[in-house]
């Protein structure tokens, strides 16, 4: 049901003039995030202009998941010959990105949102295999560090939920790192258990919430990575408010050491470019990251 990663995809072989054989990881390829709350052909006509093939989609409207959108983004994504990888499937009701709230906002942590966050994700799922998008991808929220917080239990059985419905239409459920710590990650995948859950790994934000290094967190992390978000930024220097996003090549994220290590992973997708500004300095930071990113590939 699910895609099998076998060496030939993972690995070339290369004669070289003195016989050797040398093993070579496969190309990477660059994306760029887009949004499903605009007009599915500029979103992805926005992609070919910058010379990228590939895509995540990101959604916080559940509204969005109409068989017209449907029909728009399918005719634009073959227009311009895009790759959706992934539907980064937000959810309705609060959510502040910082150390004071955060917690009690994002996600299917907090209980009281936890029913309606369930039914957007598991609406996202069924959009995006309606249109052959092989996972969704979403941030979980903070899991809590302790198993036996009186959070942690109900947390695992909301995100379970959603695991299995990701399971029966043939997708993956992926988790966005952030929140958590990559241990806490891994314990949370292991006890859902459903065989179909990935890491979209975001290194800036593994410092941003002063969760952990991207690159040492490989180590835990990286045979589940199913999408990459090739962002930048700084661990947090207040009690309340996360670290600094910065233009890719600017932070601390160490890109020259964070792709290799993935490609010894297996890791064959994409690095999919995400600024969180707007405006003409979005574009020039993206178009600067390409260059960035291209030898690395």
């Amino acid at each position: 049901m699910y895609p099998v990663i076998t060496p030939a995809v993972l690995t070339r072989v290369h004669i070289n003039s003195l016989g050797d054989r040398i093993v070579m990881a496969n190309k990477l390829s660059i994306g760029v995030m887009t949004s499903l709350e605009h007009d599915p052909a500029s979103e992805m006509g926005n992609v070919r202009n910058l010379s990228l093939d590939s895509t995540q989609l990101a959604c916080w409207s559940p509204e969005r998941y109409t068989p017209d959108i449907s029909a728009a983004l399918d005719k634009a994504r073959k227009e311009f010959n895009i790759e959706i990888t992934t539907l980064w499937t937000g959810y309705p009701g609060p959510a502040e990105w910082n150390f004071a709230s955060g917690p009690t906002t994002i996600g299917l942590v907090p209980p009281e949102y936890r029913q309606m966050r369930v039914a957007a994700l598991i609406g996202g799922a069924e959009f995006a295999a309606r249109l052959g998008i092989s996972s969704i991808t979403t941030h979980a929220g903070f899991i809590p560090e302790n198993p036996k917080d009186p959070l942690y239990a109900g947390t695992i059985e909301a995100l379970t939920t959603v695991a299995k419905r990701c399971s029966e239409l043939g997708i993956y459920f992926c988790f966005e790192t952030g929140q958590e710590t990559p241990t806490t990650l891994l314990r949370a995948i292991t006890d859902i258990g459903t065989g179909n859950l990935g890491v979209n790994l975001d290194p800036a934000n593994l410092l941003m919430y002063g969760k952990a290094n991207p690159v040492d967190a490989l180590d835990i992390l990286g045979p589940y990575v199913k999408g990459v978000h090739a962002k930048d930024g700084e661990y947090p220097t207040t009690p309340r408010e996360l670290g600094v996003e910065k233009p890719l090549g600017e932070g601390r994220v160490n890109f020259q050491m964070l792709v290799p290590k993935l490609k010894s992973f297996g890791y064959s997708g994409a690095l999919t470019i995400e600024r969180e500004i707007s405006g003409d300095q979005q574009i020039k930071d993206i178009k600067r990251a390409i260059e960035i990113l291209e030898p690395l590939c």
